[in-house]
């Protein structure tokens, strides 16, 4: 079984997943055949979706480029260019020559502000350790090292629990062209005693933070027990408005590339308030959780949280967070919308993926205004397990809640056939979530679990969901479970596979659509409630 510790390249993880899913099931030819599938998907009446989106300032969901087998935002290009003008309007300096040490004691804050002044520099710093409280970056600034583990920045023992170790100089103003590169970030939590909370309030306390940035890139840097997030794109502020409002002075076109941490307080990396951001080949591990209370840790890999809008994340990994991949939003803001995953890697995530809109789930709850727009390909969930983060949360592959027009497309779930799912689902549709599609889905050895597909009912249950393509194998006692009141459900091209199982397909007062369903080794293939 695929391990991946804190030190996992993960520039490996576009060869990881085509040893997986094949390589005829590519990047390009994966979101080709998703992009169809979501223009098919049972959209809310457009007229209300235009409404929507010109009242919470969400802008049009973005267009996706294909280059060979590869696939890029429509912005890149732009991004690209930029990148170009700040390495060639900037001047080169070196950090030493303005009295930096790097030797692991000496206090180099004062070094790194002669170097950078007002900007429109690119720094160099060499390898070694260099203690700062905080390195902040305004505009037309370039920060480059010699690699992580070689050139590293660490706060001051002396530092603030609100510090971070790089951020952008103005949160309010904003700054733009900012690039961070090559080095580790050490956000030093020695410096705290080992039993308080790590982090100081909204968007501080994190390795890097850009707040309100324009042309912003992070590229192969390393975050090393931040106590908040690893690197956070954000606004200048989290706001917490309602439902359908997202913050001002947002920060948008950045890309953040070849990433990793561990350690850190809540997540890996996270997107607030900001739109057209590129996650790629980036891995996050084993976080501490300490910027929660004990046992209720929310601390994820990635992130897509608050008022974010055109995230696209790319052959990605996590491994020992609760939640490998979370969208989602606080019940008082805009969920994230329109966000694309492809390729990603889970191993032992409590909730390899996760979808939701908190505090509008259940019947008594408002109808989430927000939560829309979600396609994903080529994932991978690899043994979920329990957690000391979350303590009573249970380990599942796939959840998504609240969210409508979500298309999940090539997804391989793989169970550790000794490990004790106590008797929970795998794949879980639930709260009111609508219009979903699981397609080209592969599930296998969950031996204890209740079902490996799960349909929740009921009055705020789920509906309106295609499973097309599915082939389960000597997997969960029951292959598909589908609670009551569903009104619309299509299962096409069905196959479930085990030994001694128990249903292959559960429906319990709810009607389906059914064409292809071949069932093996099961005691009933099909058992149905009241109607069928």
């Amino acid at each position: 079984m695929l391990h991946l510790e804190k030190n996992h390249t993960p520039t490996k993880n576009s060869a990881l997943l085509d040893e997986l899913f094949t390589a005829e099931i590519n990047m390009a030819r994966a979101q080709k055949e998703t992009e169809a599938l979501f223009e098919t998907t049972s959209l809310p009446d457009l007229h209300s979706m235009k409404s929507l989106f010109a009242a919470t300032d969400v802008p049009p969901r973005d267009v996706v480029h294909y280059n060979g087998t590869h696939i890029l935002p429509s912005w890149k290009q732009t991004l690209d260019q930029e990148y170009d003008n700040l390495c060639c309007k900037t001047k080169q300096v070196n950090v030493r020559d303005y009295g930096a040490v790097g030797d692991g004691k000496t206090d180099d804050t004062l070094a790194f502000q002669r170097a950078i002044g007002r900007g429109n520099v690119s720094v160099y710093v060499p390898q070694g350790v260099y203690i700062t409280k905080g390195v902040r970056l305004p505009s037309w600034t370039r920060l480059y090292g010699d690699g992580k583990g070689k050139t590293i920045l660490k706060l001051h023992d002396f530092a603030p629990k609100s510090a971070w170790v790089i951020a952008n100089r103005s949160f309010f103003r904003g700054n733009d062209h900012l690039a961070v590169e090559h080095m580790s970030l050490d956000w030093n939590v020695e410096r705290l005693s080992a039993t308080e909370k790590t982090a100081a309030g909204n968007n501080r306390s994190s390795a890097l933070t850009y707040a309100h940035v324009t042309y912003g890139w992070v590229t192969g840097v390393e975050a090393i027990n931040p106590g908040l997030h690893c690197f956070d794109v954000s606004s200048h502020r989290y706001t917490y408005w309602g439902d359908g409002t997202r913050a001002r002075r947002r920060s948008r076109y950045v890309w953040l590339d070849q990433l990793t941490g561990y350690g850190f307080g809540d997540d890996g990396a996270t997107t607030h308030h900001s739109e057209y951001v590129l996650i790629s080949n980036c891995h996050f591990s084993d976080p501490s959780g300490r910027a929660h209370d004990t046992g209720f840790s929310n601390s994820n890999g990635f992130e897509i949280d608050d008022g974010s809008s055109n995230v696209m994340l790319l052959n990605n990994s996590s491994a020992r967070c609760f939640g490998g991949v979370e969208i989602k939003a606080h019940h008082h803001c805009a969920a994230a919308s329109h966000t694309i995953i492809n390729g990603h890697i889970s191993v032992h995530d409590n909730r390899s993926f996760n979808f939701r809109h908190i505090g509008h789930h259940i019947e008594s709850d408002p109808e989430s205004l927000s939560a829309y727009n979600i396609t994903a390909s080529r994932l991978v969930a690899i043994a979920p397990i329990r957690t000391p983060l979350y303590k009573d949360s249970t380990q599942r592959a796939l959840v998504v809640s609240a969210y409508r027009n979500v298309v999940i497309n090539h997804m391989i779930a793989i169970g550790d056939a000794h490990y004790d799912y106590k008797e929970q689902p795998v794949l879980a549709l639930q709260y009111r979530s609508r219009h979903i599609k699981l397609h080209n889905i592969t599930i296998r050895q969950f031996t204890s679990a209740s079902a490996d597909i799960q349909l929740f009912g009921g009055s705020h249950g789920t509906d309106d969901v295609e499973l097309c393509n599915v082939t389960i194998t000597d997997s969960a006692p029951i292959a598909i479970q589908v609670g009551p009141n569903i009104t619309k459900l299509a299962l096409h091209h069905v196959t479930a596979t085990r030994k001694q199982g128990n249903k292959a397909l559960l429906l319990d007062g709810s009607k389906a659509n059914i064409h292809h369903f071949k069932a093996d080794g099961y005691r009933l293939p099909v058992s149905t409630g009241k109607t069928h």
